[in-house]
């Protein structure tokens, strides 16, 4: 395969083994794509499909997705602690090999407007593939999650979705379609059930605040866990390296008296980004070797 785009679509479900078994049928159905991973989300109930494929055939087995995906998620029953606005809640997809970010960014735009014609769901493009400048900023879509959405989108222009209806689709809400670079989901445990705690820390360390470069942060309490995490977006691992993001974590955590506990990567990283040397010292927690994403795209290749 000579170019290679992968698509890291989050979907609001994580619980019912039956949706998300037929959400990754479809992906598997499609001839030259093959499904990388299907990974819990940072603050459940979501889950993150990784996938890869030719430009053409990834945006097809998206599609497809998207559609199993609408006609089973509804979410008028759907709650969780992590913004979201819709049942297909953000689909990016990442140039891997041979492939440039305008023809990333020009999948997104084409699947977006297909989302919008066929499915009737208001589609917002962000990042790389964005047509408005203050929308680079997926939080900046998210804001107020799906139950603000519902009510600015018919009545503030800003709001206005990209393409499709300026209303949200009755079960669905909206989708937000994009392309970027390879970023780290990556989630710091914290000794303490606080959230108010894992929000300072998150406020500490998100570089738009004055943090580390290149992160993005946010704080949740974890029921099925008890404790409070930092859920960490790492966009620049080189400037800032996984094992610097943990130790500031803990010293920013600790100051507050609740130090980090353990760590998790959700879904897959790339091999340098992770040492041998750096996986206790980050304490991480169920990481497999299937997550490293050059070794898990030659076992799905060879």
């Amino acid at each position: 395969m000579e170019k290679i785009v992968e698509c890291v679509m989050n979907v609001s479900e994580g619980r019912v083994a039956t949706t998300l078994q037929a959400i990754t049928t479809e992906i598997e159905a499609t001839t030259g794509v093959y499904l990388l991973s299907c990974m819990p989300a940072a603050a459940p109930p979501r889950r993150v499909l990784s996938f890869l494929g030719l430009p053409g055939s990834i945006l097809e087995a998206a599609f497809a997705a998207v559609t199993k995906a609408v006609e089973l998620i509804d979410m008028r029953r759907h709650y969780g602690v992590h913004p979201r606005v819709g049942a297909v809640d953000v689909i990016p997809f990442v140039p891997l090999q041979q492939v440039t970010m305008q023809e990333c960014s020009t999948v997104a735009r084409q699947l977006g407007r297909k989302i919008a014609t066929q499915l009737k769901i208001p589609v917002y493009l962000y990042a790389q593939a964005a047509s408005r400048r203050q929308r680079k900023e997926l939080s900046t879509i998210r804001k107020g999650g799906i139950e603000v959405l519902s009510r600015e989108i018919q009545k503030n222009q800003e709001r206005a979705p990209d393409f499709g209806p300026s209303r949200l689709h009755p079960t669905a809400g909206a989708t937000i379609v994009g392309a970027r670079h390879p970023l780290i989901a990556y989630n710091v445990y914290l000794a303490t059930t606080a959230v108010t705690i894992a929000r300072e820390v998150a406020g500490r360390i998100r570089e738009s605040a004055g943090g580390l470069q290149g992160i993005k942060a946010l704080g949740f309490y974890i029921p099925g866990k008890n404790l409070a995490q930092v859920s960490i977006n790492v966009e620049d691992y080189v400037a800032t390296p996984l094992p610097k993001v943990f130790e500031r974590v803990n010293l920013e955590g600790c100051r507050r008296g609740a130090g980090a506990l353990c760590s998790e990567i959700v879904g897959l990283i790339p091999e340098e980004a992770l040492p041998s040397s750096a996986v206790a010292k980050l304490k991480l927690e169920d990481f497999h070797s299937s997550q490293i994403l050059e070794k898990r795209i030659a076992e799905v290749l060879g």
